[in-house]
């Protein structure tokens, strides 16, 4: 059975930094992106960031320049390090992995608050 642990969120203050962590147990078979996601209060879900099997990245246009993907494929590990954060950065954070045979996998989620 997969499961995936978020870590690393927490209250920061506007112009601060935070590093979440994911990391994968289970079996896990070819997978095709490894992301974060995130839904604020009252919104709904949207792609923060996401890094292709092939290591191709792509970013929401809010965080571009200020959010950084990485993984580590020997721990099924996605990290997101978020600089220069934002009141609108505020959110849910989940952690995904999708397959390519279609298999979705979520986290439960780490709160990030960047308020001063």
């Amino acid at each position: 059975q997969v499961h995936l642990a978020e870590s690393g969120g927490g209250l920061v203050q506007p112009g601060g930094s935070l590093t979440l962590s994911c990391v994968g147990s289970g079996n896990f078979d070819s997978i095709f992106t490894m992301g974060w996601y995130r839904q604020a209060p009252g919104k709904q879900r949207e792609l923060a960031a996401e890094i292709f099997s092939t290591g191709s990245l792509n970013y929401a246009e809010s965080v571009k320049d200020r959010f950084a993907i990485s993984k580590d494929n020997t721990k099924n590990a996605v990290y997101l390090q978020m600089n220069n954060l934002k009141p609108e950065d505020t959110a849910v954070y989940y952690c995904n992995i999708f397959e390519k045979n279609g298999n979705n996998y979520w986290g439960k989620g780490t709160l990030v608050t960047v308020s001063s």
